[in-house]
Order: C-alpha cells, then sequence, then structure tokens
C-alpha cells in the first residue's frame, strides 16, 4: 500500500512538473510560446520510424541496469569502423548531452550521421560516440522527482558502464563532453563540477538566463521548479575557479549568431574571462538555435576540437 501512495504522489509530481516545463522552450530558455501536450518520460526511449532509417549501420541501441534505480537505462552508441575487427585498438570516447526536457537518448542522435561522414572521410580519427538520457530533468539532480538524479545516473553509472563495456581508454585524456541547449547547461555545470573527468569539453547553445536565474533566486528556477543553491553553471564555474590544483579547463563554447541564447553565452563568456576560465569559441553566423543546421555549417570544427585534444 505504501509502495503504491508513492508511486502515486511520484507521478502526480511529474505531471507537475511538466506541467512548469510548459512555459520554457525545450532548448533551456525562457520563451512564450503555446501549450503542448506534456513529452511522458522514460528512461528507455529509443528512436522509431523515418528517424531509425537514417542512422548509420554502426549505431547501436543499449540499455544497461542502473545500480542505484534497479531499472533498465538506455543510450545509443556509435562504433567506429573498423571496432569489430581489430580487437585491440582502443578509441577515446565523446558524450553528446542532449537539449530539452524530459530526457530521451535519441533527441540527438542524428548528429551521428555528420559523426560517420567524418571518420570516414577520415576528417576526424575513429571516436566512440554516446548519446544518453538525460533523465526527468535533463542532467540535472532532481530528488523530488522518483528516480530523477540525471546527472549521477550519467557521471556515476553510464560512464563507468561504458568504460567496462567497450574498449575506451578510460582515461580524463581520452574523455569528452558536449551538449547543446539544456545539454550545454549540463554540460557547464558537469564539467565544472567535475573537471577530473574530461580533457576535452565543449557546451553549445547553453541555456545561460535560466541557470543565472537559479543563481540569482537560491536555486529556483521557476515557481514550480527548485534545485538546490550553487547547482547551477555560474556557481559552480565560480566554485571551480577558486580551486588549488583544479584539472585545468579550456572549454569550447559553441552558438549561432541567430540563436535565442546567443547573446547570453556572450555574457557568460565575459564571466568566464573575469573568473580566469579559459575557453575558446566556435561563433557560427546566421546559425538558428539548432544543432543540425550548426553541425551543417561547422560541425567538422566541433568533431575537429575533440580530436586534436585526444592528441592525434
Amino acid at each position: 500500500m505504501r509502495n503504491n501512495i508513492e508511486t502515486i504522489s511520484s507521478n502526480i509530481l511529474l505531471a507537475a512538473v511538466a506541467f512548469a516545463l510548459a512555459g520554457f522552450s525545450v532548448h533551456g530558455q525562457s520563451v512564450k510560446k503555446k501549450k503542448k501536450e506534456a513529452t511522458p518520460f522514460s528512461w528507455v526511449s529509443p528512436a522509431s520510424g523515418w528517424k531509425t532509417k537514417s542512422l548509420p549501420k554502426n549505431i547501436r541501441h543499449v540499455t544497461f541496469k542502473s545500480p542505484s534505480m534497479g531499472i533498465d537505462v538506455g543510450y545509443y552508441v556509435y562504433l567506429p569502423k573498423g571496432y569489430e575487427t581489430n580487437k585491440k585498438k582502443k578509441y577515446p570516447v565523446v558524450y553528446h548531452l542532449h537539449g530539452g526536457r524530459p530526457g530521451s537518448e535519441s533527441k540527438s542522435v542524428s548528429l551521428s550521421t555528420f559523426i560517420d561522414q567524418a571518420m570516414r572521410t577520415k576528417k576526424i580519427s575513429p571516436t566512440i560516440y554516446v548519446f544518453p538520457n538525460g533523465g526527468p530533468m535533463s542532467w540535472y539532480n532532481y530528488p523530488k522527482v522518483k528516480n530523477g538524479q540525471g546527472e549521477d545516473v550519467f557521471v556515476k553509472e553510464l560512464i563507468p558502464h561504458v568504460d567496462a563495456t567497450y574498449r575506451t581508454f578510460g582515461s580524463r585524456a581520452k574523455r569528452g563532453i558536449q551538449g547543446f541547449s539544456q545539454g550545454g547547461r549540463g554540460t557547464t555545470r558537469i564539467i565544472f563540477k567535475h573537471p577530473e573527468l574530461f580533457g576535452s569539453t565543449a557546451p553549445g547553445g547553453s541555456g545561460y538566463e535560466p541557470e543565472e536565474r537559479i543563481r540569482d533566486n537560491d536555486g529556483a528556477e521557476s515557481e514550480r521548479i527548485r534545485f538546490a543553491p550553487g547547482y547551477d553553471a555560474w556557481s559552480l564555474a565560480k566554485a571551480y575557479a577558486k580551486r588549488k590544483n583544479a584539472p585545468p579547463l579550456s572549454p569550447l563554447i559553441w552558438v549561432g549568431t541567430k540563436g535565442f541564447n546567443y547573446e547570453y553565452n556572450l555574457k557568460f563568456m565575459k564571466y568566464l574571462d573575469e573568473l580566469g576560465i579559459s575557453y575558446k569559441k566556435l561563433i557560427v553566423p546566421d546559425a538558428p538555435h539548432s544543432t543540425k543546421i550548426i553541425y551543417e555549417k561547422s560541425g567538422i570544427k566541433l568533431m575537429q576540437f575533440h580530436d586534436r585534444n585526444f592528441g592525434k
């Protein structure tokens, strides 16, 4: 009986969260738009229909059992050509954090077509790419919702699982992270909170305005959504800057000039300047808030950024 009550309470809270998110763009910035039916969340959310037909043959959907939740969690993994034939070769790995809320591993998996083409034309070295599921609040730990620890599932469970399952180097130097919009927000928070994990970092099109709002309102993103105080990109960057002997970071911040997050990305860069944190930037002219269009215009520069950082 108690479990039933807890399940009902969790479902009610999930519905409230979905309603609260209706006022926010799935891309990570508040905008006014018509309400639409909330997308139901699942920790296993593979692509279907036409989307799967357009994916490269060497990308696969996989699940693993979450130790903390006791349920399956889905992700996509791109294995470069030659992975199955050369059993001794190890590969660097890049994690791409999707945008939008709630999470789904299928949201950004179409980027694998650009990645596959770049590797087949030898513009970048063979690399494993992983497309995870960000959880109900997309890369945030949100304990108010059952199984809502999106960051912990990624950092503490998926990354060790990938290193144990595939022939990665299992080292910071050969591990990269990037993300766009909500995924850019998540990437920024995670790299400054866990700088020991990633040697190549690239947050893109990040919604730094709501991150600033969380900082300035004691953790509150909105009336209904509240995170722990200090659990935002601005506060975590500042905390990182104050750390002694912290592993060095020099993220590539990528954004389109016509994206609605563009000005706040510039503002965040100035903030990093004030903190003395080095960074690089990839400004894509005339690109809107779209990973697809940014990849069409300048995706190879982003991929080659990781390639250089991996020391190839």
